[in-house]
């Protein structure tokens, strides 16, 4: 490789919502917070999994469960 080409990678920490935390190399420096990782997403682990950013899923359940009440 080429001197003063290439970014610097660091070591650093990626830690999901479900609580996996693993190491990695990135140019970017800090730890790194992911919502869903390869432990807990339903194409890896074969269990449907309900995930709800900013309570979206009751909103729309909320909402819905009044038209159910009037039919």
């Amino acid at each position: 490789m080429k001197a003063n080409v290439h970014p610097d990678y660091h070591p650093i920490r990626v830690i999901c919502a479900c609580g996996h935390v693993f190491a990695t190399r990135s140019t970017h420096q800090g730890d790194v917070h992911v919502e869903i990782c390869s432990q807990c997403h339903p194409f890896f682990t074969g269990k449907q999994k309900l995930v709800d950013t900013a309570g979206r899923v009751e909103r729309f359940q909320r909402k819905y469960a009044k038209v159910a009440q009037k039919n």
